[in-house]
Parts: structure tokens; sequence; C-alpha cells
């Protein structure tokens, strides 16, 4: 397990704040960086690529990779939308986004909450559409 050590803290920050309006959602340390997660179900995992690159995407230079839940009808759309998003295939709805200077981050408030309900038991996920 890491640390979150390799993801920048402003990044952490701002994932905190959109994962702290949540009903439910916690995190914890992963393998490598750090992930959220609701109930034992992981909705978002970030971490920062070392000189070994990743196994999802070619880039030349390390880089903050989020990787997240897509639902069903948004899912083809960010896999073939190309940068800054990827196809992570590690499980049927996962994608992946760089995070930059350029990421726009009420597009990353989205992609999250969509993947807490892809992954949230159907009381939260309602909770959350309800606003409570």
């Amino acid at each position: 397990m890491s640390d979150i050590a390799d993801v920048p803290p402003a990044v952490v920050g701002r994932l905190r704040v959109i994962c702290g309006e949540l009903p439910g959602a916690y995190e914890e340390p992963a393998w490598i960086g750090l992930r959220w997660r609701i109930r034992r179900r992981t909705f978002l995992h970030v971490y920062t690529t070392d000189e070994r690159g990743s196994a999802y995407i070619d880039m030349d230079d390390p880089a903050i990779l989020m990787t997240f839940r897509a639902p069903p009808g948004e899912l083809a759309a960010l896999a073939h939308a190309g940068p800054p998003f990827f196809r992570a295939d590690w499980g049927v709805n996962v994608v992946g986004m760089v995070l930059d200077d350029e990421t726009d981050w009420a597009e990353v408030a989205e992609l999250v909450t969509d993947s807490y309900r892809v992954q949230a038991p159907h009381r939260l996920a309602f909770r959350l559409k309800a606003g409570g």
C-alpha cells in the first residue's frame, strides 16, 4: 500500500470536497494512491504514474490518473472520447481520465458523482438524487 504522497495535495483536496458530498463515501489508501468507496465498492481511484507509466495509456511523463465507473449510457462515449479520457480495462465499466492543469473540475465532480451512483446501493443513490 502507498500513502497519498504520490498524489499532489491540491488534487486530493479537490477530490475530498467532491466525495465529501456523497452519502456514506469514505477514503482509504489503495495499492497506489487513494481510492474512495461506498460500502466496499470502489467508485474512484487516483494515483500518479511513475517512470514505468500506466498499463492503460501511453504517457511520456508521469501523470495523475483517475479511474471511475461510468453509467452504461456514457461508457462508450467516454471510452472513445480521446484525451484526457481512456479505457481502463480492468472492469467492465471503468474509464480513466488524466488530471492536469486543463482539468475541468466541474466535469470531474459530475463524473465522480455518476460513478458513485453506479456503485452505491439504490437507497443511497436515491438519497443523492433527492438532495439529502
